[in-house]
């Protein structure tokens, strides 16, 4: 039975921890909890993340929780092509997986709702959450114009954890505009087997 445990439905944010485990190669069971029938705020999951939010995990016995956090811990613990090889890497593996919460996250938030029909949005909701988002948007664009991925030429857990935030926006059919190479980026990371078998999983009940 695998020790590791990544409680979440996979059409939420431990969609995150999922790709990272099949990328990596490692068994885990899902227990794809749902936040909006209540299953997060069990006595039994509060006691493993006493926020009641998703995802977390479960290693033996070591707990954790917040998507992007759990992503670099499982590069570390998993050393491979993914991971860190430097400090200068792992700074910007933070830096990223930082940048991407603050700057990007709440967009997501938004994307989602509107993506599952949650909550009263305008019309033209895509459009002004791409309007928040277009300088962040603009920075990532221009960087990517120097390198095929965040940290030179090969995928890594920043990659992940940027591109799993960013994973949205084809959902809702965003119009990336003059944004070339961030969109051919996150085309590259979302096409990986991993990411593929890994958003198949959404559809699941």
């Amino acid at each position: 039975m695998p020790e590791l445990k990544i409680y979440g439905h996979p059409r939420s944010r431990a969609f995150r921890p999922i790709w990272m485990a099949k990328e990596l190669g490692i068994e885990f069971d899902n227990i794809a909890l749902r936040a909006r029938l209540g299953e997060t705020r069990t006595p039994e999951y509060l006691a493993i993340n006493p926020n009641g939010h998703i995802p977390a995990i479960c290693d033996g016995d070591f707990i954790m929780w917040d998507s992007l956090a759990i992503n670099i811990y499982l590069a570390k613990k998993f050393p491979g092509p993914l991971s860190p090889t430097t400090l200068e890497e792992e700074g910007l593996t933070l830096q990223w997986s930082m940048w991407a919460i603050s700057k990007l996250e709440p967009a997501h938030s938004t994307l989602i709702q509107v993506r599952d029909g949650v909550g009263n949005h305008p019309p033209d909701a895509i459009d002004k959450v791409g309007e928040t988002i277009r300088e962040p948007l603009g920075i990532l664009n221009n960087v990517l114009s120097e390198r095929k991925y965040l940290l030179g030429e090969r995928f890594t857990v920043a990659d992940l954890n940027l591109s799993s935030v960013l994973s949205v926006l084809p959902q809702v059919e965003f119009n990336f505009g003059s944004f070339s190479n961030l969109e051919k980026w996150l085309n590259d990371c979302l096409e990986r087997p991993a990411a593929v078998a890994t958003l198949a999983l959404r559809h699941q009940d």
